[in-house]
């Protein structure tokens, strides 16, 4: 038996099986879980991805179409979750970000409003949005695990994506403040980069991928993915009863030993 044997997972963010979502959803299912899907903006490509999990091509997981910030079909998620079976949630990955290109690659002192408040909705406020969708499918409590990537440092190229994922970073304290009394926990894993479509959209990534290349103590592979997905799935069972508010850094330790000069 695995360690989410049973239990039924929501994760988002699934679009290639470069995804690292796409890695949760496997290591989720090779642990026990049902595990259902939600696609934006390609919802046939994640269709697609989706018969590439172990579960397999005849077998795939629901996929729901959702655009976080959205509030139409923030609404009807736990309803179209209930028509696929799930007539309850265990957990539920957070696993989404965006911002648009002036928000990237060190135009930070020209970014407009406009560009900003999209990335902050789309990768902060989404965190609370998703949460609160699920929460009539957790009425037993449940885990809730979102991707970050460390906002403490100023990081070459991530500029307002920074930001928000700082914001992400004190969302999450706040989602686990309110929700743990309903037993609900919330947590983030804070990896280092990882080679997915996502990253490489953002300018000067190589950037940052030298950083970690020359600086981590465990050293950092940017294609495995694996690292990542084991710690959001160990959040996502019952192995951590007593943490919330917490960021899992899986990162070779670069946090723990700074970086060199960015």
């Amino acid at each position: 038996m695995g360690i989410l044997e049973g239990k039924r997972i929501l994760v988002t963010g699934v679009l290639t099986d470069a995804s690292i979502g796409f890695h949760i959803a496997r290591v989720a299912q090779e642990q026990g879980a049902e595990v259902a899907l939600t696609a934006y903006p390609r919802p046939t490509l994640t269709q697609r991805t989706a018969k590439r999990l172990p579960s397999g091509p005849d077998s795939p997981p629901p996929v729901i179409e959702l655009d976080v910030t959205d509030s139409e079909q923030l609404g009807a998620l736990a309803g179209n979750l209930r028509e696929h079976g799930f007539d309850h949630l265990d957990g539920v990955v957070h696993a989404i970000a965006f911002a648009p290109q002036t928000a990237l690659g060190g135009t930070f002192l020209e970014t407009p409003w406009e560009d900003v408040a999209t990335a902050v909705h789309a990768s902060t406020y989404s965190l609370k949005s998703l949460t609160m969708a699920c929460l009539p499918l957790m009425k037993d409590g449940g885990s809730v695990v979102g991707l970050d990537f460390d906002a403490s440092k100023a990081w070459p190229v991530y500029d307002w994506m920074g930001v928000a994922k700082a914001g992400l970073e004190s969302c999450s304290r706040y989602l686990a403040k309110y929700l743990g009394p309903q037993g609900i926990r919330v947590n983030l894993v804070a990896a280092g980069p990882l080679a997915t479509m996502a990253a490489k959209s953002i300018p000067g990534f190589e950037g940052l991928t030298d950083i970690w290349a020359q600086a981590a103590p465990l050293g950092w592979d940017l294609k495995n993915s694996e690292p990542t997905a084991r710690a959001c799935v160990a959040l996502l069972s019952d192995w951590f009863p007593a943490t919330t508010g917490e960021i899992v850094h899986v990162d070779g330790g670069l946090h723990s030993v700074g970086a060199p000069s960015m």
